[in-house]
């Protein structure tokens, strides 16, 4: 399953060029990710409680067209594999059907003291049921 999330790029999305800074897309995607996991029912503040995060370990990006001052995009999200301990998201930053952003996502759940652990139940039910 493809999710979808919306944004627009506001003024402080942009560098002096008009264009949204590099760094400002991992936040697009950071945001779509967030709505993707409350969406599959996944409360991460209460995760948080329970001394259980998500972290990011890595991401491979490619920058393939600039996105404008208030151009309208689409972060679509879906997961392109998955582990117990971990899963890799497939990110696009879309505007009007076309790339302009991608990036594969691994994500790790991490527990008190930063050491990895098994994804939590919610979201494994979750992307083993295709909710995903």
């Amino acid at each position: 399953m493809n999710h979808r999330f919306a944004c627009e790029v506001y003024y402080e999305d942009t560098d002096l060029s008009g264009f949204v800074y590099h760094a400002n897309y991992l936040k697009f995607i950071e945001r779509a990710r967030s709505a993707w996991v409350a969406g599959l029912g996944v409360n991460q503040n209460a995760m948080r409680e329970a001394g259980l995060v998500f972290a990011v370990r890595r991401i491979e990006a490619d920058f393939l067209a600039p996105a404008r001052l208030g151009d309208a995009l689409e972060v679509q999200t879906e997961v392109a594999s998955q582990t117990a301990a971990r899963m890799v998201l497939a990110q696009s930053v879309m505007k009007d059907g076309v790339a302009l952003f991608d990036a594969q996502v691994t994500l790790v759940a991490m527990g008190t003291g930063g050491r990895p652990v098994r994804l939590p139940e919610a979201l494994r039910g979750a992307l083993d049921a295709g909710q995903a």
